[in-house]
């Protein structure tokens, strides 16, 4: 049994109260917290923002991507390109605009799809269903799929490697709490499903210690007539997302966990009103994350806390520097400038330092670390 050493304390010109109320010789709060905004915390209370550097040096600085300007298209998952990774989590970008001719199955672990253009018919094992722009889609370890798009398809593959996706705990507010648990829907055994039952040839192609396998069949092996139980693919769209809100106190990211696995979690920002009490901050706290790397998709909308982030691009914050909002977003937080946020973003917490690969160092912004340079 392990336990954090804890000794509350106060020391010089602090607020009484975390993220609120900040005293005005020092409005520029850090926190410096473990566990991911789980653990022992300080907040410190700086003249100057902590972000404010004029130089960066070697290799741990802020990142920014742009994965509009990658080739991404395949007709096998199997052929997206693996951007970040570690041992326990893959994050690739797929673009599918035809049907694919195999299906695919995962032996490493299971598969998070977030369909970020698009939509289409996914067929699996459990079923048939409709899939479009926003939706999370989890496809359990060894389930066999494959997608026919309705239109092209853009999507963000994330594996949990040698694991599973589970909920998170909601505690205090509730099993319905963020999305209710009755919103996940399943695949069904419908008039569409029966039809793919033909007997020419398939293959599956399944990823095992990221080697590709292939097995024949005279017929579709998505054969099944039904099925009962609780494990299942399952779906959840941003759009049902009801995120947790305080008008008095600002968030951690934690409070907007969507999916968790063993080492790293899945959290969602939709549109949501802005805090209203006058002493709130009003914009993401600048943080320390000092056990995670952190990495956050930008789907759609205004991305009030980034400058020049557009839709499709990628940033990667790894674990061992401060980091937070942009110079012009904390200035408009601190003028309430907007009442409300109007983005939507995929967010992914590591545990274990990722890998970036030689792929993403041609899309990269250089200048991105520069963003935050105190003469800006």
């Amino acid at each position: 049994m392990r336990k954090w050493i804890a000794f509350p304390h106060k020391e010089g010109t602090i607020s009484r109260q975390a993220h609120a109320d900040l005293p005005e010789e020092a409005i520029y709060e850090r926190e410096a917290g473990r566990s991911g905004f789980f653990g022992p915390t300080a907040h410190f209370h700086h003249k100057r923002a902590p972000t404010s550097w004029e130089k960066w040096e070697g290799p741990l600085r802020p990142r920014a991507f742009d994965l509009n300007d990658l080739d991404k298209a395949s007709l096998s998952p199997w052929s997206a390109k693996e951007l970040l990774h570690n041992a326990s989590c893959k994050f690739r970008i797929w673009e599918c605009a035809e049907a694919m001719p195999a299906l695919a199955r995962n032996g490493d672990g299971d598969e998070l799809l977030f369909i970020h253009k698009g939509k289409g018919d996914l067929f699996c094992d459990y079923g048939h269903m409709e899939i479009r722009d926003g939706d999370y889609v989890v496809i359990p370890r060894g389930t066999m799929w494959r997608l026919e798009p309705q239109e092209p398809m853009t999507m963000l593959l994330i594996e949990a490697t040698n694991d599973s996706y589970q909920l998170p705990e909601k505690g205090l507010v509730g099993p319905q709490a963020i999305f209710d648990p009755a919103m996940l829907d399943v695949p069904s055994v419908n008039d569409k499903f029966l039809a793919q039952q033909d007997d020419k040839p398939w293959s599956v192609e399944i990823k095992r210690r990221d080697q590709l396998s292939k097995v024949h069949f005279n017929y579709s092996p998505l054969d099944a007539i039904g099925w009962h139980g609780d494990l299942s693919v399952v779906r959840i769209n941003w759009r049902d997302i009801r995120p947790l809100m305080s008008h008095r106190y600002h968030l951690p990211p934690s409070a907007h966990t969507t999916f968790v696995a063993s080492r790293f979690v899945i959290c969602t920002f939709v549109p949501r009103p802005i805090e209203s009490d006058p002493g709130a901050l009003k914009v993401p706290f600048y943080h320390n994350n000092d056990d995670f790397d952190e990495v956050i998709f930008y789907h759609a909308g205004d991305f009030f806390s980034r400058d020049n982030i557009d839709a499709g691009m990628v940033t990667f914050h790894p674990s061992g520097f401060t980091h937070g909002p942009h110079p012009k977003a904390f200035e408009a937080g601190r003028n309430y400038a907007k009442k409300a946020t109007d983005e939507v973003a995929v967010m992914i917490d590591t545990r274990d330092a990722l890998e970036v690969s030689d792929e993403m160092s041609s899309v990269e912004n250089e200048e991105y670390c520069n963003s935050w340079k105190a003469s800006k």
